[in-house]
């Protein structure tokens, strides 16, 4: 089994402006795009320095017509994108999309938890095996956070699927947030969704340097703050935000 499996390794934004994400995000962020040159494939690559951290892409036509709205996608790396998407429907899951290719570059499937959050599975189909940046690279997304239906067995179906682990537990005034790992240190958490939040779903993270620096960039740019800043045990500080076009995004950083 790879050393990815089971791990968070991309991320994407489909999107109802290319372009107009494409500035606030360079804005807020501070990451470069450019084209991946794929044939065939409008797809823009987002990096910050050398470092390529994800991508943005149209909302496919299909998707746009079955409703679905800009969003953020999570990656999770799979040995056998086959065999984990008959894996997740027997789990009670979904699978929307695939498994198809995009050739020589990676092999995927859109997936949904048993409560209709989204995800996808992938496996890279170059020579190359990806790399995880290390905790509190700048630019990267640092945290995987799910408002799961049930965080039980919201849990249970992850883990039975990719190995993730339990680690730390905080109670909270919404319920307690119970983190885990995709390998030796914590990478996300997850809570059961307050009854005010309207589906379960997945929210990103991305590592920037000063919150409430970025959090104006946000307004600047045309955003919104839906919540934060605010400290978090451990002592980071997190805001949860929504791009001009819609889509929700979280930050994080070490200092306020």
């Amino acid at each position: 089994m790879s050393t990815n499996h089971g791990k968070f390794l991309w991320y994407d934004l489909m999107t109802s402006d290319t372009k107009a994400a494409e500035d606030f995000y360079r804005r807020v962020i501070g990451w470069d795009a450019k084209d991946s040159g794929v044939p065939g494939q409008s797809y823009t690559l987002l990096s910050m320095g050398s470092s390529v951290v994800g991508g943005l892409m149209a909302i496919p036509d299909d998707a746009r017509a079955a409703g679905v709205p800009p969003a953020w996608m999570g990656y999770i790396a799979v040995d056998d994108v086959d065999g984990y998407a008959a894996r997740i429907t027997a789990a009670g899951g979904a699978i929307h999309k695939g498994p198809v290719d995009i050739p020589d570059v990676v092999r995927f499937a859109v997936a949904s938890d048993p409560h209709g959050a989204g995800f996808m599975i992938f496996r890279g189909l170059g020579q190359q095996e990806m790399v995880p940046a290390a905790p509190g690279t700048r630019g990267h997304v640092d945290w995987n956070e799910l408002y799961a239906g049930d965080r039980e067995t919201a849990f249970a179906f992850y883990s039975d699927l990719f190995g993730w682990t339990k680690a730390m537990a905080v109670e909270t005034p919404a319920g307690l947030y119970q983190t885990f790992a995709t390998g030796a240190a914590p990478v996300g958490g997850m809570m059961t969704k307050p009854a005010e939040v309207p589906r379960a779903g997945w929210l990103y993270y991305i590592n920037i340097e000063s919150i409430n620096a970025a959090v104006q960039r946000v307004k600047d740019g045309g955003g919104q703050v839906l919540h934060g800043p605010m400290e978090v045990p451990g002592g980071s500080w997190i805001a949860q935000c929504r791009d001009p076009q819609g889509a929700m995004f979280g930050m994080v950083s070490s200092s306020p």
